[in-house]
């Protein structure tokens, strides 16, 4: 015999409540005490009682869906973020919806406007434009901006990417590099911008130039990033004595690349990348990098959008978590 479904009546009956009231504890509304809330949700745990998320969203006019786009899925950085939002959203009843933009203008076009087809309730989103895209101007849903913050966004959770380049730019400095090299994301977002800048000013204090061929934008991936550096030293030979990459990636493209032409780092290329990804502690030497919390920019990003999508205030429109050095054996 089939096991009799759990209904929301049931589990207003146990715990002494009205329907509506398990209605508003089971989807975080408000307008219950603390001590209705734990006797309900003690019910709901003991009866197994699961809410029909379709007729929740026919009343109410809400999918309990928010999307999340990222530039790059295969990106354990961002890999990282949606887990941990997954996680986070989960607790609350909401599914999450991920796309994939591929750094591709046009693909995120069509995947912000699939996400409002598919009614999400809010959006989290990795923007790989400058500024704000015209498919969102007028957006019927909420939207956080994570990572990068693209000109005109209103909520923003980003890592204090400016500190990162700083801290970078002075360990290569007090591990004695005079000429050092900054290779970098060729693209204009946010991120990259602010990592330069926190890099140079950090030369600045040290009174080290960073012109010409000791600035090089490239793709950033390892392939791109192992092809420039192996390009250089055949054409002008080793000129550089630390290397700061915009991700780690990158630096450990250019570690290789180095190896293979015979130059041995820490020795006499140092360098350090950014992200702190699980390769940078597992290659070989161990990378020095810039560790970003992930964890607490998808809760922040979470926290954000909730609030949003319950028109609840939020407490700022722009987050910025701190970052690390995270030294290692390439400095």
């Amino acid at each position: 015999m089939a096991e009799k479904k759990v209904s929301i009546i049931d589990v207003a009956k146990k715990a002494g409540v009205s329907t509506a009231t398990v209605s508003r504890v089971v989807n975080r509304l408000g307008g219950y005490s603390k001590e209705t809330e734990k006797k309900v949700l003690k019910t709901v745990k003991e009866s197994g009682f699961r809410p029909n998320v379709n007729a929740i969203g026919l009343r109410t006019n809400r999918s309990h869906c928010v999307g999340v786009i990222v530039p790059d899925i295969t990106n354990e950085f961002f890999a990282k973020i949606v887990r941990i939002l997954d996680i986070y959203f989960i607790k609350y009843n909401y599914s999450v919806l991920i796309c994939d933009s591929n750094e591709d203008p046009e693909l995120e076009k069509r995947h912000i406007q699939d996400m409002f087809d598919k009614n999400v309730d809010g959006l989290i989103y990795v923007s790989g434009m400058e500024r704000i895209h015209s498919a969102l101007k007028g957006s019927p849903v909420p939207i956080v901006f994570i990572d990068r913050a693209p000109k005109n966004a209103e909520v923003v959770v980003q890592s204090d990417n400016f500190q990162g380049g700083y801290l970078a730019g002075k360990k290569l400095c007090e591990a004695g590099c005079r000429k050092p090299l900054l290779l970098r994301d060729y693209r204009i977002a946010s991120t990259i911008q602010q990592r330069r800048s926190g890099f140079m000013k950090a030369l600045e204090a040290y009174e080290i130039l960073c012109e010409g061929d000791y600035e090089i934008g490239i793709s950033p991936d390892y392939v791109s990033a192992k092809g420039k550096i192996s390009e250089l030293l055949s054409r002008q030979g080793c000129y550089f004595d630390g290397i700061f990459t915009t991700n780690d990636m990158m630096a450990l493209g250019a570690m290789h690349a180095l190896a293979e032409a015979g130059y041995r780092v820490p020795e006499e290329v140092k360098l350090v990348g950014f992200d702190n990804v699980s390769l940078s502690e597992f290659c070989n030497p161990p990378m020095t990098t810039i560790n970003q919390n992930t964890e607490q920019l998808a809760v922040l990003a979470g926290e954000a959008l909730l609030k949003l999508i319950r028109n609840e205030e939020i407490e700022k429109k722009e987050y910025v978590v701190p970052v690390s050095l995270k030294i290692r054996n390439t400095t």
